[in-house]
């Protein structure tokens, strides 16, 4: 089967800014919206265009993804402690059984266990209660019995549902990741006809109104403060191709 090719973005500034900027030539199109029909861009569109806008602000943005994701590590991270915990208060019983270097020993399977994987934790803790149940009789003395095992047990089943949470909710991030770039690049998309129209209608007549529709991608800084410009009226088109 055929990965699915992931979607990239195709504005290169930060949703914060193409929010503003939508919400900006939302105010110049209804300013203007007797010229914006002409081209049939009617007051339904500009309707549609702004619950576009709305819906992109309401999505969550990674950081808010990223804050979930890392409370759901941490809570993972804390029942792994517990696990290992539960299994080294079983394998220190076992090392007084056995030597802590012989077959008996070395059948749990809990050496390293500092440097194991998740899934290895997982495997280990499952291998520790099978491995232990087996030798009750022989680990009744050094105080392994039904009630230790079974807090390795309870420990396990604590550490494999925080793991499967956390997975979920990486994936939840991708996804979302995924589907606020889908709608970003429709609501650009959108973002980009409206301003062309109102390029077209001011580009013989009033160029601060042209200036207005165009989009601050490259050199973002500059356009900025231009823009700000603008609305302070302090806009000189020949001063800034004189400094151009």
């Amino acid at each position: 089967m055929k990965k699915k090719q992931v979607e990239n973005r195709i504005y290169n500034f930060p949703d914060a800014d193409l929010y503003v900027q939508c919400m900006d030539r939302l105010r110049y199109a209804k300013r203007d919206i007797a010229k914006f029909e002409e081209y049939g861009y009617t007051k339904e569109k500009l309707l549609v265009f702004k619950s576009m806008i709305d819906k992109f602000s309401k999505l969550p943005d990674d950081d808010e993804m990223v804050g979930d994701q890392m409370v759901l590590t941490e809570k993972k991270s804390q029942a792994a402690d517990k696990l290992k915990s539960a299994i080294r208060s079983i394998m220190t019983r076992v090392a007084i059984k056995y030597n802590n270097r012989s077959g008996r020993y070395r059948k749990f399977g809990s050496s390293k266990m500092g440097d194991m994987s998740d899934a290895q934790l997982l495997f280990c803790g499952r291998r520790v209660v099978r491995v232990a149940r087996a030798q009750l009789d022989f680990l009744v003395e050094v105080g392994v019995n039904d009630k230790s095992i079974q807090k390795v047990v309870d420990a396990h089943q604590a550490f494999e549902t925080a793991m499967n949470i956390q997975q979920d909710k990486v994936s939840d991030r991708d996804i979302s990741v995924e589907f606020r770039t889908q709608q970003g690049n429709k609501l650009y998309n959108e973002l980009v006809v409206l301003c062309n129209i109102g390029k077209d209608i001011w580009q013989d007549q009033d160029p601060a109104k042209y200036e207005a529709y165009c989009i601050y991608e490259s050199n973002n800084e500059a356009k900025k403060a231009r823009k700000a410009k603008l609305e302070l009226g302090d806009y000189d088109e020949k001063e800034e191709q004189r400094g151009a």
